[in-house]
């Protein structure tokens, strides 16, 4: 997987998968731009650690519409063109419907589909008319185990997930004429800033053991994943959902 002289937008990079994928990509020759929201210090730590020069940073509200396209239109600006975009970002946040109010109910649910699903077709949509323009380009989407099990304390995480791989199969079918491919990694657990809570709470040995390996995904693994369904060769997957699980869920 070659990827010299590629750019490639990876969304929510400043830690966890997002950074394994930045990294990867950089190793194999792309320039990257490392996005992130909040977090610029952590932000300009990835960008300066990555292999190889010229890659960025890029500030972005995913739930900001305006701002998802100024976002890409800095990205081509630099780099001239957007080879690939990775959507990583998304947020998590509990909201057991037997705990919560109405209104703290309504909130979770905007903002936690505002962002994982509307803000990423949005940046597809701004993304593709670049991509339509040069000719071609690759799209991965980082969806969810959850979209296919379900999320009982944070229904909206799910939904939003399983309509994330929704919305690709049928890009993928939109854009294919345009020499634009889709495909989705669909996690489970993995070792990052936004599971550590879980991994090293009670139910840590529980999640490991949900896996016949006995452990969690590493980011490097959904990375390796990410960056096959970018590559050049790969173009027949488009429209696929890929589970990173470890056996942990199982579906046919």
């Amino acid at each position: 997987m070659d990827f010299t002289g590629k750019t490639v937008l990876v969304t929510g990079a400043s830690r966890g998968i997002g950074e394994a994928i930045a990294q990867q990509f950089a190793q194999r020759g792309a320039r990257v731009a490392v996005h992130y929201n909040r977090q610029q210090a952590s932000a300009e730590n990835v960008r300066d650690s990555l292999n190889g020069t010229g890659h960025m940073i890029v500030q972005g509200d995913l739930a900001d519409p305006v701002g998802i396209a100024h976002m890409i239109e800095a990205v081509v600006a630099e780099f001239g063109r957007l080879d690939i975009l990775v959507n990583n970002a998304a947020i998590y946040e509990e909201h057991p419907i037997a705990d919560i109010s109405y209104e703290a109910w309504q909130t979770a649910w905007q903002s936690i589909v505002g962002t994982n699903l509307i803000g990423i077709a949005n940046t597809i949509y701004c993304a593709a008319q670049h991509m339509i323009k040069q000719g071609g380009g690759r799209i991965v989407n980082i969806s969810s185990r959850g979209a296919f099990r379900g999320e009982p304390t944070a229904p909206a995480y799910g939904a939003s997930k399983a309509a994330l791989n929704s919305m690709g199969q049928s890009l993928a079918k939109a854009l294919a004429p345009h020499n634009i491919f889709i495909g989705t990694v669909a996690p489970g657990f993995v070792e990052t800033d936004m599971a550590q809570e879980f991994l090293e709470g009670p139910q840590g040995d529980f999640i490991r053991n949900e896996s016949p390996l006995h452990r969690v995904a590493k980011p490097s693994e959904v990375a390796y994943v990410a960056l096959f369904l970018a590559s050049e060769g790969a173009e027949f997957t488009t429209g696929c959902i890929i589970d990173v699980n470890g056996a942990s869920y199982l579906r046919t």
